[in-house]
């Protein structure tokens, strides 16, 4: 043996540090931690924004609805009132709306084969399993999270949901069908900056995919995530759709 030569023992089984750096090289990234929303602006670094979206193009049948709907939204705001929203019924964004809440994190929490995402915002959490088939739209039974399977494509993790339900709003209040399919692909731009590449399609409702990027920064290691339990107290729906604050009778 090279007395120069550097060994290393795994497991009892002597490598050398050629066999330990291929290892090492085809292992996945650790996505393990806390990523707060990373937002453009000053201090930001441009390199790591968030790429445009894609633009909505909706088939005609619901095109219509949807700008109306968009319109009445618009004239709520101009009159300081503001539309229903699932927050307001306490409802789950559920996916992919929750990997994204105002400037609430995420946590990712990684094993071989499941990756467990926990949002701050109301406590939602989602998995993604890896490694193993993914069934048939029709076979899953429709939630706020649907159904995720993944797998490592290098670096990057790719996860395919099916099961979303058509109650939940998936991206900037557009519909969906039963046959939607949210594809997302994770991938460290550096060791501190995620990005959540998520391609939304749906042969019903969408003349093309939908794509759009979450960027997240790491947060500090001694980060505690906190409860957020939605209690619904003093807000309400009136027949409008407006939301509206009860007001106790003196």
């Amino acid at each position: 043996m090279n007395s120069n030569m550097k060994w290393f023992v795994c497991f009892g089984v002597m490598i050398t540090p050629a066999i330990a750096l291929a290892q090492s090289a085809t292992a996945p990234p650790d996505l393990t931690g806390v990523w707060g929303i990373y937002r453009g602006g000053r201090g930001a670094d441009p390199k790591f924004a968030p790429p445009a979206p894609t633009p909505i193009v909706l088939k005609p049948e619901y095109a219509k609805p949807y700008e109306e709907k968009r319109a009445r939204e618009a004239d709520a705001a101009k009159r300081g009132e503001q539309l229903d929203t699932p927050s307001v019924e306490c409802k789950p964004y559920g996916v992919p709306s929750m990997m994204a809440v105002a400037i609430y994190p995420v946590e990712f929490i990684q094993r071989p084969n499941q990756i467990t995402i926990i949002a701050e915002a109301f406590s939602e959490v989602r998995r993604i399993y890896l490694d193993r088939p993914q069934e048939k739209i029709e076979d899953v039974a429709p939630g706020y999270y649907g159904r995720s399977v993944g797998h490592w494509e290098g670096d990057t993790l790719v996860s395919d949901t099916v099961g979303i339900k058509t109650s939940v709003s998936v991206y900037r209040g557009i519909p969906h069908s039963d046959q939607i399919r949210i594809t997302e692909r994770f991938h460290l731009l550096a060791p501190d900056i995620l990005h959540d590449q998520i391609t939304i399609a749906d042969p019903v409702v969408l003349e093309k995919p939908i794509t759009y990027t979450v960027a997240y920064k790491r947060m500090p290691k001694d980060y505690e995530m906190v409860e957020f339990v939605c209690d619904n107290n003093r807000e309400y729906v009136d027949d409008k759709g407006v939301v509206r604050m009860k007001v106790e009778s003196k």
